[in-house]
């Protein structure tokens, strides 16, 4: 066998193998909440996996990509010596795919974005030296994936709060459930739609300008809203059983936690007696506070709170999909990226500044990642829809949307954010929206300690890796 061919059959390997690394793990994090919640089964979800995540890598996976691919280590650099950046590359994608089967193996849910680029980073260090680090890139890398979890969890705590406010807290939840969600059907398909086409049509030779991308998006979130309000006149409303003032009690505790709010600034203005008077009201307030949510609880268990749930689970189907497409269009980057600058320096010979992804890399990275999800995805999906907070459909849609809206824009702006970071954040969010107790923290610390580990532990790795392809393919 030739080197060359040699070569491109060794990247490919293993670039599939990182691939399926994604699926077993990342792709599981998008699942995990559907899954959990018990909207998808497994199989169902590795369906929906198939098409929405070769969609989102053949439409936008090539805006990440080309970050992944050029601009975390100066390439130039490597002119005179083109097979250490082959290596190097290699090794990368190697030694990410390890660490990323062990964290699979306990059901930690790591990110491949961090893995990746601390691998590629950590063979650059060590073959160009630190000066050949495009230091500001990584330092937006960096600081995206401390503000994208953050956003995602505040995103998803407020859209959980307002259908908490709005649904689940009504007199009557299921007609409330009637009036939303052709609301939620507009606003999940206008974005779904605006990504696509105003970001990845141009893959089809088919061009939108923002105003003409907004109207089509528009066009499209008017029909989903025109077939939700068909959908949802079939859905049964059921007779409840609950007494009226029962009803009443999630606006009781609603209308206490701002009181509650008020009195804790009244405090800190407070500087003589009124202070203590002020301290003995909160402790009371606390007291009722919690004996009505102890109460405020039973809505949850009736038969009106269990159909607005059940309708929901389609809603928490469509934003599974949703980050699917999301998750297809950033994270399918770390594994196809590095194939394509080492297919692209054993084509040509030498290392071109620019060049472009071919579109049956992003469908072979697309293939890897389902694989990788049908096989070994269901630890890592335990551990998002089950370990961090008692998932519904309810929650599981705001998180999932939550997410899914971060990692979009990111995608836009060719940042290869963490999808675990978003998804675990907006998981948080949820969870946070009902208490602090309502997390299991234990998992939380598990989690962010194998977040720790995965950029030193994926760049120690890809050098090991690196030395090893370099020992055997050199002789």
């Amino acid at each position: 066998m030739e080197v060359e061919t040699l070569l491109k059959f060794i990247t490919l390997l293993v670039g599939f193998y990182m691939a399926w690394n994604i699926g077993a793990n990342d792709v599981s994090n998008a699942m995990g909440t559907s899954v959990g919640s018990g909207a998808l089964t497994l199989r169902r979800a590795v369906l929906i996996a198939a098409v929405l995540e070769f969609s989102g890598a053949y439409f936008i996976g090539g805006n990440v990509s080309e970050t992944i691919q050029r601009e975390l280590i100066d390439v130039t650099l490597f002119m005179n010596d083109p097979k250490t950046l082959i290596y190097g590359m290699c090794g990368a994608l190697l030694g990410t795919g390890i660490w990323l089967q062990l964290a699979s193996y306990f059901g930690l849910p790591v990110s491949t974005t961090h893995a990746i680029v601390g691998a590629i980073v950590g063979f650059g260090v060590l073959t160009i030296g630190w000066a050949g680090i495009q230091w500001n890139m990584i330092g937006s890398i960096v600081l995206s994936w401390i503000l994208a979890p953050v956003l995602s969890g505040c995103v998803s705590y407020f859209i959980f709060g307002l259908l908490q406010r709005n649904i689940l807290f009504a007199l009557n939840p299921t007609i409330a459930t009637k009036r939303f969600i052709p609301f939620l059907l507009f606003i999940v398909f206008t974005t779904f739609s605006l990504s696509l086409i105003f970001n990845g049509l141009g893959r089809l030779d088919l061009s939108f300008t923002l105003p003409q991308a907004m109207l089509v998006s528009l066009s499209i979130g008017g029909v989903s809203w025109a077939a939700g309000l068909v959908v949802v006149k079939r859905l049964p409303t059921p007779k409840t059983s609950i007494k009226s003032e029962e009803r009443s009690l999630p606006f009781t505790l609603i209308s206490l936690e701002k009181a509650i709010k008020h009195l804790r600034r009244a405090r800190t203005g407070s500087i003589d007696t009124r202070n203590e008077k002020i301290t003995g009201l909160l402790e009371e307030m606390h007291d009722l506070k919690r004996d009505l949510r102890k109460k405020a609880s039973f809505p949850e268990r009736t038969s009106e709170y269990n159909h607005a749930e059940k309708a929901f689970g389609g809603m928490q189907i469509i934003s599974a999909c949703f980050v699917a497409f999301a998750h297809g269009a950033n994270d399918v980057a770390n594994a196809i990226a590095p194939i394509a600058a080492v297919l692209d320096v054993i084509k040509n010979g030498v290392i071109s500044e620019t060049s472009s992804i071919p579109s049956w890399l992003l469908i072979f990275g697309g293939i890897g990642i389902v694989i990788g999800l049908a096989t070994w995805g269901w630890r890592v999906i335990e551990t998002i829809g089950r370990k961090i907070t008692e998932l519904t459909p309810t929650r599981g849609f705001c998180a999932e949307f939550g997410a899914a809206l971060t990692i979009l824009l990111a995608s836009k702006m060719g940042l290869p954010i963490s999808t675990t970071h978003c998804l675990v954040g907006a998981v948080l969010g949820v969870g946070l929206a009902r208490g602090i107790r309502a997390i299991n923290m234990r998992t939380v610390k598990d989690i962010a300690l194998s977040w720790i580990i995965t950029l030193p532990a994926s760049a120690v790795m890809s050098i090991l890796c690196y030395y090893g392809l370099r020992l055997i393919l050199d002789k």
